[in-house]
């Protein structure tokens, strides 16, 4: 199962995006899916007239099965891993609820959603089915972040039913369960940007000899549990000045503290790396991205995409080490 960390971060726009960590990639390439591109869903039929789409996905069978995403009204969705947790229907409702195949759920919820409150509304009226896209592409089980530039949510589908949770603070990673997440990070609520105050006793006079020591006890391993608080607490306790510019600069940075390097995570098949890590300004639908040996920021702007196009635009990613030399 693959260990990954979403976040949502508001400066003056929102910036919105996640660590994709597995041992290998699955060919993935940033997508623009313009407005006229037909969505044959497998329940709900075809769309061929819904808002334009921009993320990372793995094209097959000419269909985006996107990892993460924006649309061009600015809201973002990203599917994680939640390998035991996730529970879906076997078949479509009978009860006249919209079905909606797992691995359609980001195109679904972003080809007709403007919005966190629409999308609310939306997902509280579906029954999410555990269909495979083929027999290649078994279904996943996930679960998501989805944010506009006013709010986050967290959807679960558990054997409870289909969950929806506000998220205030904008980060998700894996397992356990959301709720229990949050939680948890009771357990860090005396953790500090600032230097640390004496307060294990009036007989101590520490000796302070390294800055930071205010987020001594920040957990340090790669587990999504931890990965999660710290997440939480780099992005939390972030500071930009809210250009464009160094709100990216600032992200990369956020994501940087839950990455994933190889020989750390060691599999069966192999070491888990951070295979990308991307961006999306939902405000003006570009794409950003690193990977693992390309720590330069490549970028695609899906307005440059012409909106009325019908066919997908595929950017293929760009995994090659860039240098520039100074002298």
């Amino acid at each position: 199962m693959s260990v990954c960390t979403a976040i949502a971060y508001k400066t003056n726009d929102l910036y919105f995006g996640r660590t994709l960590d597995y041992e290998q990639s699955f060919g993935e390439s940033v997508v623009v899916t313009p407005g006229r591109y037909r969505f044959d869903f497998r329940y709900g039929g075809a769309d061929d007239r819904h808002y334009a789409i921009v993320g990372m996905a793995h094209v097959a069978d000419g269909f985006p099965l996107y990892y993460d995403a924006a649309n061009e009204k600015g809201l973002c969705a990203a599917g994680l891993n939640f390998v035991g947790n996730a529970v879906y229907a076997n078949q479509p409702s009978e009860d006249g609820r919209t079905s909606v195949a797992v691995f359609e759920f980001i195109p679904w919820l972003l080809s007709s959603c403007a919005s966190v409150a629409e999308a609310r509304r939306m997902v509280g009226e579906i029954t999410l089915v555990g269909a495979d896209f083929s027999e290649k592409y078994p279904c996943a089980q996930l679960h998501w972040l989805i944010a506009d530039r006013d709010e986050s949510i967290v959807v679960e589908p558990t054997a409870d039913g289909l969950k929806i949770h506000d998220n205030p603070i904008g980060v998700l990673t894996n397992n356990p369960p959301f709720e229990t997440q949050m939680f948890m990070l009771n357990n860090y609520a005396g953790l500090s940007a600032y230097e640390p105050e004496n307060r294990f006793s009036e007989r101590l006079t520490p000796d302070f000899y390294s800055r930071g020591m205010g987020a001594i006890g920040l957990p340090g391993d790669l587990s999504s549990a931890s990965r999660f608080v710290r997440a939480a607490f780099t992005k939390l306790n972030s500071v930009c000045d809210g250009s464009e510019e160094e709100s990216v600069s600032q992200f990369f940075h956020i994501l940087g503290s839950v990455g994933q390097t190889r020989g750390c995570v060691r599999l069966r098949g192999g070491c888990e790396i951070t295979i990308y890590t991307s961006c999306i300004s939902a405000a003006k639908g570009i794409y950003y991205y690193t990977t693992y040996k390309n720590s330069s920021i490549n970028a695609v702007n899906m307005r440059r995409v012409p909106p009325d196009d019908d066919r997908l635009a595929v950017f293929p990613i760009d995994d090659s080490l860039h240098v520039t030399m100074r002298n």
